[in-house]
């Protein structure tokens, strides 16, 4: 049962797997991984514990955002298969990673090079990079 305003609870597509842009079908829809979710203060109210939002996101296990490509049925229990990979595989625990950084080693840059290259990433998480990068 979901706790967090999920749509779906998966089994098996961990952070450090699945990537931005990474695409899937479940029953007869198709989505795309767009972003990680990012927990609000809200969550801290509802643990009742002011650390708790700190430690979701260090956990760099925070769940991610799928956009619909294809409209279809979807049912409980239907598989989520891989149609295809990202070529630039920037995952889910990578990008929370490097938002969270403080400063940024050359792997880091060449990271949020490739993250910007991804279609499905939203522009205000481009930006977020971008700005980052001209610090």
């Amino acid at each position: 049962m979901g706790n967090f305003g999920e749509n779906f609870t998966t089994e098996g597509l961990l952070e450090d797997v699945v990537c931005l842009g990474d695409r899937f079908s479940i029953g007869s829809a198709e989505v795309v991984v767009t972003q990680p979710r990012l927990p609000c203060y809200k969550l801290g109210i509802r643990f009742q514990s002011d650390p708790m939002v700190k430690r979701f996101l260090t956990s760099k296990r925070s769940g991610f955002y799928l956009a619909v490509t294809t409209e279809g049925e979807v049912g409980a229990r239907d598989e989520i298969k891989e149609l295809s990979r990202d070529p630039n595989r920037v995952s889910i625990s990578e990008i929370i990673r490097l938002y969270v950084a403080k400063e940024y080693k050359d792997a880091d840059i060449e990271a949020v090079h490739r993250t910007l290259q991804i279609a499905a990433f939203p522009e205000s998480w481009k930006k977020h990079f971008r700005d980052r990068l001209a610090d």
